[in-house]
């Protein structure tokens, strides 16, 4: 086997490891470095993809581990971390909360995977996903954590029912039909004279997230938030450009296209 087609594959078992040592860190009561964790896992999710399609070592295999991976890093190691955190001080609501939370990333996964078989997707479908991204969700769901290092969040046993329902809404937004962007079209080409001050941001956006990682997560993650409703207004105007895919309401799933375009010739022929 060349070793192009084995190099992803140890980026997702690397980032299989982070995810399962979060786990050992919550265990340990280490929050910070099982944040940062989390953190690694999602950065290596991010380029396992991109180096298998840069060395040409896309595999069925590779794809089945990478959706593996992500479900125990985030699905299973962030429920776990939430329950220990806080959710067990909510009874049984908090394990449930907790255990919707992995099941809406595992039905989250099992969809995007099924989406990929679609060969009628429009060129605009690849700017969004349908509902919050798995790894999105992951760090979404963590975000009381960060609150409460920055000190705006006191560890009270009685706030332990609310990071319940907000952990229950975060899964909701998984395995929701909300268009969020996918960046999987952001930086194919940049222009020569954008190079030099990418390089500088990227450092400044990793120095900042090194020096100030609860700031950089508590921001990051409300700004995702706050991107969903105008990631909603332009999926609607590309729906709306596009006739061939007028009637799609999430631009990935072929069979409910078919099923309005067939409700509306029944309303022509009326």
């Amino acid at each position: 086997m060349p070793l192009r087609m084995i190099l992803p594959n140890m980026v997702t078992l690397l980032a299989l490891c982070s995810g399962l040592t979060a786990v050992r860190m919550a265990f340990e009561g280490r929050w910070e470095f099982a944040v940062g964790a989390v953190l690694v896992a999602a950065v290596l999710d991010a380029l396992d993809g991109r180096v298998a399609r840069l060395l040409k070592g896309t595999s069925r295999f590779g794809a089945e581990l990478d959706s593996l991976a992500d479900f125990v890093n985030f699905g299973v190691t962030p429920a776990l971390m939430m329950y220990l955190w806080i959710l067990h001080e909510a009874g049984s609501f908090g394990w449930i909360a907790a255990l919707l939370f992995a099941i809406s990333a595992a039905l989250r996964l099992a969809r995007f995977n099924v989406a990929l078989d679609d060969p009628n997707k429009p060129a605009w479908a690849a700017k969004f996903f349908t509902g919050v991204p798995a790894p999105a969700g992951a760090l979404l769901v963590l975000m009381p954590i960060y609150w409460e290092f920055l000190g705006f969040l006191p560890h009270w046993p009685e706030f332990a029912p609310g990071v319940a329902f907000y952990t229950l809404a975060i899964g909701f937004l998984m395995i929701s039909r909300l268009p969020t962007f996918s960046g999987k079209q952001v930086g194919n080409r940049i222009r020569r004279d954008f190079v030099l001050p990418l390089f500088a941001l990227a450092v400044l956006i990793v120095g900042l997230t090194v020096s100030y990682p609860f700031r950089m997560l508590a921001v990051g993650t409300l700004a995702y938030l706050v991107a969903i409703p105008f990631a909603y207004r332009s999926h609607r105007k590309h729906v709306l450009a596009d006739a061939a895919f007028g009637f799609d309401d999430d631009g990935d799933c072929e069979d409910t296209d078919l099923d309005h375009l067939g409700d509306r010739d029944k309303h022509d022929a009326g």
